[in-house]
């Protein structure tokens, strides 16, 4: 077992800690709030989570890369490709709420922002998804190497 291995495993773990928290926790908290306080809320939480979630993909996806390179063990690969999922996926499908999110001032917040914001959450959710996948992943593969 090497350090890159661990770094990527702990990458993963941490990646899906962070999304969980949001996906079971925070999100739904949040929408216990009225619109306006449930968007004053959001942009700042995602602004601070957004450098978080977004290095622990690219550091565990990267180290997850560096693993399999020294091992040859392909579950390395996969358990990267999945974690660096995260980034296509963000961009892509999660990327246009946010923009529209961001555009909403919160005392202009109605049932539209809050639909939005409920999309928003479902949409996250596949990125814990992703993180658990990963993480499964990598711990199966500091096993084969055991």
């Amino acid at each position: 077992m090497n350090i890159i291995a661990i770094v990527a495993l702990t990458c993963a773990a941490l990646f899906t800690g962070a999304a969980g928290y949001i996906t079971l926790v925070e999100h739904p908290a949040r929408l216990q709030l009225a619109d306006g306080p449930l968007l004053a809320q959001w942009k700042p939480s995602y602004d601070r989570a957004l450098p978080i979630q977004s290095g622990l993909a690219i550091v565990g996806g990267l180290s997850g890369m560096g693993a399999w390179y020294l091992s040859g063990t392909v579950l390395w690969v996969l358990g990267s490709l999945v974690l660096l999922a995260n980034w296509p996926f963000t961009l892509l499908a999660i990327m246009p709420t946010n923009k529209q999110l961001k555009m909403i001032r919160p005392e202009k917040a109605g049932p539209p922002t809050r639909a939005l914001l409920v999309s928003w959450g479902k949409l996250h959710a596949v990125r814990s998804v992703l993180g658990v996948v990963s993480t499964a992943l990598f711990a199966a593969a500091l096993a084969v190497a055991a």
